[in-house]
């Protein structure tokens, strides 16, 4: 006997609703803006904290888009031939934008690094002016997101990571008052070392994040040993194997169970109030709530039949 219990609220993966996701838009706009504007800048400049900064705002612009994106497909139907929509199509995306992004920041670490040692000429004047445009922009963004006075966790994100673009674009502006002020040319290679050394762990805990996901690892801050011992402390119950957990996409974990039980469940109709037990204990005992659950009830005397034993 099996059952399964398929919370209201699992397939719920919008970042934000009505005004909010319109703020957020608005963000995305402005965001995508300033990275074009600044890798104009990076060639008309020479500047490769530009093209960092750029970088650094393309991790941000990306993460916004993806959300938006997920969001929008979440709402598409599940069917037949894709069972759960097309909710994994956030972390393809997330995970080929930690890719991109890992290439970028690698190569500003090592450009970087080369203009330590030969730095070359860099127009100080188009950089502060670029420079600023961006500042600008991340202002206008900020006072966007302020506006909508949210305690939202996305909406917050989404300030924060602003607020971390526009000390990329001071950092840009303060290389580039040192060039003019002093000729120090080397200013603009540590300022895009700086900005690349904020991109990398970045992409590198998207990235593990996202493989874990598609390797179908057991979610973070989910102890299965823990789940195993409070399955086990249930009435009736004297075996759990085949216990599995993992995500489909983030904010959708899903786990699965073999839950061996005493043979009078079957016989005095005790069975599906103990599917009731089973789902309520991963709903509510853990740090992940998990309302995607399906549980196998096995009596005591199919343990004979099984044909290998399994975790």
């Amino acid at each position: 006997m099996s059952g399964h219990t398929h919370g209201a609220s699992g397939h719920s993966h919008t970042p934000a609703s009505g005004d909010h996701r319109r703020r957020l838009v608005v963000v995305l706009s402005i965001t995508t803006l300033i990275l074009v504007v600044e890798v104009v800048g990076a060639v008309v400049s020479g500047s490769l904290a530009l093209l960092a900064d750029a970088g650094h705002m393309l991790t941000d612009a990306a993460g916004l888009l993806i959300a938006l994106i997920a969001a929008n497909l979440a709402l598409r139907p599940a069917t037949l031939r894709r069972t759960w929509g097309y909710a994994r199509s956030e972390v393809l995306a997330a995970t080929l934008q930690a890719a991109i992004l890992l290439a970028v920041g690698g190569f500003v670490l090592v450009e970087g690094v080369r203009r330590l040692v030969e730095p070359p000429v860099v127009a100080s004047g188009a950089m502060v002016v670029f420079g600023a445009v961006g500042l600008v922009g991340n202002l206008v963004s900020m006072a966007v997101l302020l506006r909508a006075r949210s305690g939202n966790l996305n909406m917050r994100a989404a300030l924060l990571e602003v607020a971390n673009d526009a000390l990329g674009s001071v950092a840009v502006l303060v290389a580039a008052l040192v060039i003019a002020l002093t000729g120090w040319q080397r200013a603009d290679a540590v300022v895009s070392i700086l900005i690349g050394l904020l991109i990398i762990p970045r992409t590198l805990k998207l990235l593990r994040e996202t493989v874990e996901v598609l390797l179908e690892g057991t979610p973070r801050g989910l102890d299965l040993q823990s789940v195993r011992e409070h399955l086990l402390a249930l009435d009736h119950v004297t075996a759990v194997h085949d216990l599995h957990a993992s995500q489909i996409s983030s904010g959708l974990p899903v786990l699965s169970a073999h839950v061996v039980v005493e043979d009078s469940c079957f016989l005095d109709g005790h069975a599906p109030q103990m599917l009731d037990q089973l789902q309520a204990c991963v709903a509510e005992h853990f740090e992940v709530t998990i309302e995607h659950s399906t549980f196998q009830l096995e009596p005591d005397s199919h343990t004979q039949h099984e044909a290998t034993s399994h975790a």
